[in-house]
């Protein structure tokens, strides 16, 4: 009987209706999932193509880049879209009004945390303690041997430090390899050296009538072949402790023909930007852009600072463009197309942010300028690895803003308290000895700093 009964269950019939049900179930909930992902993807699509649906992503292709500007000016040179340009930079724009920040509390910045929040970042380095105590281990056993060139090679001027010093806002390699040659970090005994220094000067090829920007990665390639067949210093980890400097944007291609060093060693520049390839920010040192002054500004008490903000620079950059467009009449941010017939820094001493605004490349002097004048910078660089990161807490000294917080610019800045201003003016104070180039070099300067970050990336097998 127990047989009979297992054998009837199994050989049970269920009602038609039932089986459709099992049926049509798994493909109903397949439509269903697919009509909520096309449904998702169509209005987010539209999200960030439809110009009325958000103040901030219009595409900039629909009008000329002009219409950022003033109405009605036709003064203004043509935008130019640099190398390291991005899909952000190519569909940048933000709302036509300034209306913007009365009808939102929040930007998307602030969502983000990109706003240049001042609080609780007080301290001026990550950590002290250990900076200083890797620092003085540095000084006492950091080797680099550098490739040896004589005064009569035929390209003495772009391998040998200058005897002069250099001028410019492209010359931090210049004052670099001088300071370097000039110290006790040098050794000419390879065996005990941490890294090798190839000391061609990427400015100097540029300006070079024998090599040029045509000319400059075939130099480049020549070099290393020379360097990788002379010594065998460069096969044995295929250029990963090596070094050079550049602070000029040609630097981005000029190891284009050398996949291997460009992948591999270690490049001191000044286009430290990690948006693009080519530049790895755990491996590369950014390195600060300074042009060097012949004068100290002499007092920098802030109380005479009256002014809010201050830029003067071209419009070289849809970033600026908005600027401009935003704040060029403005009484409070002081926004100025071109260059001045006075001194900037006689601006900066009586502003109390001086604005960092990407234009062409992402580098520029305008930071350290800042710095040197007493001004709290405020960066508008996304993707910048800002100098000695690693090191200082830029937060402590600086404003960081996103490139959507343009409109906003103004009340961000207005938001920031007495107090939280007067210790971001008291560590600009602390910070401008790291970012100024001395002959001879002192401690804790820009050549320091950046032997430290050097330091922090030698190799920790020896070969």
């Amino acid at each position: 009987m127990g047989k009979s009964s297992v054998y009837n269950a199994s050989k049970q019939q269920y009602p038609p209706t039932f089986k459709l049900f099992f049926f049509f179930l798994p493909i109903s909930l397949a439509i269903t999932s697919f009509l909520l992902i096309f449904i998702y993807i169509y209005t987010t699509s539209k999200l960030s193509t439809d110009p009325q649906s958000s103040p901030f992503l219009e595409p900039a292709t629909n009008y000329s880049l002009f219409d950022l500007l003033i109405p009605g000016s036709t003064d203004y040179e043509t935008i130019q879209f640099s190398i390291d340009n991005t899909a952000e930079d190519l569909f940048f724009d933000l709302p036509r009004t300034s209306s913007y920040a009365k009808q939102n509390q929040w930007s998307l910045g602030d969502l983000f945390g990109f706003t240049g929040n001042t609080l609780n970042n007080t301290e001026i380095y990550h950590d002290i303690d250990v900076f200083l105590e890797d620092y003085k281990e540095m000084n006492k056993s950091f080797k680099i041997f550098v490739y040896p060139h004589k005064p009569d090679d035929p390209f003495a001027n772009v391998l040998l430090p200058e005897d002069y010093n250099p001028e410019g806002p492209y010359t931090s390699e210049l004052y670099f390899k001088k300071a370097l040659f000039n110290s006790h970090f040098i050794t000419k005994d390879p065996n005990e050296a941490h890294l090798f220094y190839m000391p061609f000067s990427i400015l100097h090829l540029r300006h070079d009538p024998r090599i040029g920007p045509e000319k400059l990665q075939d130099f480049v390639k020549d070099y290393i072949f020379n360097i990788s067949h002379k010594y065998p210093f460069w096969n044995r980890t295929g250029g990963a402790d090596h070094f050079y400097t550049a602070c000029h944007s040609i630097s981005e291609i000029a190891m284009d023909k050398t996949v291997e060093a460009k992948e591999n060693s270690i490049q001191l520049v000044c286009t430290s930007t990690y948006f693009v390839t080519g530049y790895f920010p755990h491996k590369d040192v950014s390195l600060p852009q300074i042009w060097v002054k012949k004068h100290d500004p002499g007092t920098l008490v802030s109380s005479k600072r009256n002014r809010l903000a201050f830029f003067a620079g071209r419009v070289n950059s849809p970033v600026r463009a908005a600027l401009f467009k935003h704040w060029v009449n403005d009484t409070e941010i002081f926004a100025h197309f071109g260059g001045l017939e006075t001194n900037d820094g006689k601006e900066q001493l009586r502003s109390k942010f001086c604005l960092h605004v990407k234009g062409f490349e992402i580098n520029t002097a305008r930071v350290t300028d800042a710095l040197h004048y007493g001004c709290v910078p405020v960066i508008l660089a996304n993707h910048h690895d800002l100098p000695f990161t690693d090191i200082l807490n830029w937060k402590s000294f600086s404003v960081v803003v996103h490139y959507m917080d343009v409109p906003v610019l103004r009340k961000i800045l207005q938001g920031i308290s007495f107090e939280e201003l007067s210790w971001l003016q008291s560590n600009v104070m602390k910070v401008r000895k790291h970012f100024e180039w001395n002959v001879p070099a002192v401690d804790y300067d820009a050549f320091y700093m950046t032997m430290y970050e050097l330091w922090l990336r030698k190799s920790s097998v020896r070969v």
